[in-house]
């Protein structure tokens, strides 16, 4: 960028500012360097800031953000607002778990402070993330009244698009950045409604111009008529449940497994056998030990997400004891040993305001469920021309791909690139196709309900390909 074309975009800045001060909306942030993090040895081998971003009219809302720079190029890979589901469910899940640069290493909690290592797979290595504690109360944002704590999908949504533009004002150098917004789980709900308000706020002309090229969503929960109705043929293609069966659920349920009529006897009785059959599985990944679901805090069952039914798999004990350290679970319970170490919160720059704990996931946050699908969505960002990537780990029984492969035909987009598989190092990580919309589908195989946490390497090289426009 030449001399004049930045001044003109300072330029441009400052009118934004003015703008936004003149509607009585001024800019509230922090932010600043974290350079060390206890349980990582020596200094961070790449560029991590945390900061805040008051949001809401009088920005009683404070949204914590984790951000860290590509490691290739940043001043031209692309930049990601990540978003993670529940809702409810903090970000550092992606961050330590899924996509960000660190991974605890796992193994028996002796007192000490969990250690942290690099994961040779992180997308960082190929673009710059945002990741933000969304909604408020999630994580480490808060809200300095009672009343900022209550939202949903809706407010959610425009939080997150004044969080994006204040936080692009604070950093002007990544505005001609390609933009993408990104998420997993609940954020099905959320990335698009965002993208629309990207999307809406640039052809309005009423506030900064953010480069949107598209969204990316994994395992997305979208529609509960495709959601959760296909979850019954999921088991039966996976051999969980009997051609008998299936066949009886089909004839006595209709196809519905929703909401069931009380005087559908025989419905009632085949659901009954369904469930007692799916039981002792893993919904996230049935191929994994069923594990005490850690969160929010080491010995406290969460029972049901929300977005599920309530028959959907059997509730534990409501104090189980601690995981094995061979359960994927074990993971969970150091992130809530190391974050509310007052040496990690020190390092991380937060408010102590903020918070009591800090817990993984929260599922009692006062938040609205208001968009039913957000299939209309997709339709309107396919419209106005953005390219996407919906992929799915096909061993997911909460979102399964089925039911995600049902609502992306229903578009009736035809297809550009058949079916077909897609490899890494030699072997078939997958399979694919692409829609005139510019959509492409993936299933990542053997991949659960947060599929980068469970196949690293595949989702990397899927994400790699598709952002540099490659095909997978």
């Amino acid at each position: 960028m030449g001399a004049a074309e930045k001044l003109l975009l300072y330029f441009n800045l400052f009118l934004v500012q003015l703008q936004l001060w003149s509607s009585f909306l001024p800019i509230s942030s922090y932010s600043a360097e974290v350079r060390y993090l206890p349980g990582f040895p020596g200094p961070l081998p790449f560029h991590l800031e945390t900061g805040y971003v008051g949001v809401g009219e009088s920005e009683d809302v404070q949204l914590f953000y984790y951000f860290v720079k590509s490691a290739k190029n940043p001043e031209k890979d692309p930049l990601l607002l990540w978003l993670t589901g529940g809702p409810g469910c903090s970000v550092l899940s992606a961050f330590l778990y899924e996509i960000g640069p660190l991974y605890f290493v796992v193994k028996e909690y002796n007192g000490s402070l969990p250690n942290l290592v690099l994961n040779p797979h992180s997308w960082t290595q190929v673009a710059s993330i945002i990741f933000v504690d969304s909604p408020v109360g999630t994580g480490f944002s808060y809200s300095i009244s009672s009343q900022g704590h209550q939202t949903g999908d809706f407010k959610t949504s425009k939080q997150l698009y004044q969080f994006l533009t204040k936080w692009m004002i604070d950093h002007p150098e990544f505005l001609n950045n390609h933009f993408y917004v990104a998420g997993d789980s609940y954020s099905g709900k959320i990335v698009p409604l965002v993208a629309k308000e990207i999307s809406d706020g640039n052809e309005a002309g009423n506030g900064l111009l953010i480069n949107l090229k598209g969204y990316l969503l994994g395992n997305p929960v979208t529609d509960l008529a495709f959601d959760r109705n296909k979850i019954v043929q999921f088991c039966h293609g996976m051999g969980l449940i009997p051609d008998e069966l299936y066949e009886s659920l089909k004839r006595s349920c209709g196809g519905n497994y929703i909401q069931i009529e009380p005087t559908n006897v025989q419905c009632l009785k085949d659901m009954q056998s369904f469930h007692k059959c799916i039981s002792g599985l893993n919904p996230y990944q049935i191929l994994e030990p069923l594990c005490v679901f850690v969160s929010p805090k080491p010995k406290e069952m969460v029972g049901d997400r929300r977005f599920l039914s309530q028959n959907y798999y059997k509730i534990l004990d409501p104090q189980p004891p601690i995981p094995a350290v061979g359960c994927r679970n074990y993971g969970y319970l150091l992130a809530y040993y190391w974050t509310n170490d007052i040496r990690v919160q020190n390092a991380l720059h937060i408010q102590k305001v903020s918070i009591e704990k800090w817990q993984r996931c929260k599922n009692d946050l006062p938040y609205l469920f208001q968009v039913q699908s957000s299939i209309p969505y997709h339709a309107f960002l396919s419209k106005k021309g953005y390219p996407s990537l919906i992929y799915s780990g096909d061993h997911d029984m909460v979102v399964p791909f089925l039911a995600t492969e049902a609502w992306i035909k229903s578009l009736n987009y035809s297809v550009v690139d058949e079916w077909r598989s897609w490899i890494v190092d030699g072997q078939i990580g997958g399979y694919t196709r692409t829609y005139s919309n510019h959509m492409t589908y993936a299933t990542v195989k053997g991949g659960g309900h947060t599929t980068p946490e469970y196949k690293p390497k595949e989702c990397f090289a899927m994400f790699r390909r598709w952002i540099s426009q490659q095909p997978l």
